[in-house]
């Protein structure tokens, strides 16, 4: 097992980004798009769309979450907006786990801080992204535990587990067999779970 305590960092490519806004400009702008942007202290980022397959090991996960884990943990898909105080950051994970009571800035509905665990379903453009910068921030959230890399291209998971300060073991499973283990969930997601309703393409 690799410990990981400081992953590289990854610049995202920004050629869909707007300038110049406040947290307030992007708060108005947001609620009115028919797209979701990420906002990056003053830059408005435009959220690349997901996939069939994006969307079908979204549900999964969720489905399954919600039939597994205890009544004291909420389950959220990507509508929901993750804000980052530390970085003056607004982002849409694919899937967040909150346990206990969620808690959300400044009393709004629409921007949660509390995130145990945060899953990410990986694509070409933005893999780079969240296994790099994007996680670097995520660790700023205390209640921020565990983190799951999903490759849309293979079944493939990445898993990063914070046991002690500053310090995050890393796992990788390869194929559809075997399972996440959540033990402060006590619970274990079986990758076939993930990828079952996700045909992928023959090789030879």
């Amino acid at each position: 097992m690799v410990v990981a305590t400081s992953p590289p960092v990854v610049e995202v490519d920004t050629s869909e980004v707007r300038r110049g806004y406040s947290l307030d400009d992007y708060r108005r702008f947001e609620a009115e798009s028919l797209e979701r942007h990420e906002y990056r202290d003053g830059e408005v980022v435009t959220m690349t769309g997901g996939s069939a397959t994006h969307n079908k090991i979204v549900l999964a996960i969720v489905s399954w979450l919600l039939n597994q884990l205890d009544s004291k943990y909420e389950v959220f898909a990507s509508d929901l907006r993750l804000w980052l105080p530390q970085y003056n950051r607004a982002t849409y994970p694919d899937v967040m786990v909150v346990e206990g009571e969620p808690v959300f800035q400044e009393q709004r509905s629409d921007e949660i801080l509390n995130p145990t665990l945060i899953v990410e379903v990986l694509s070409p453009s933005t893999a780079a992204y969240d296994r790099g910068d994007k996680f670097r921030r995520y660790r700023s959230i205390p209640s921020f535990a565990e983190y799951l890399l999903v490759s849309q291209q293979e079944p493939y998971v990445e898993q990063f587990s914070r046991r002690d300060e500053g310090v995050w073991e890393f796992r990788a499973l390869e194929g559809l067999e075997g399972a996440i283990g959540f033990p402060r969930f006590d619970v274990e997601l079986p990758v076939g779970e993930i990828y079952r309703r996700v045909r992928f393409a023959e090789t030879a």
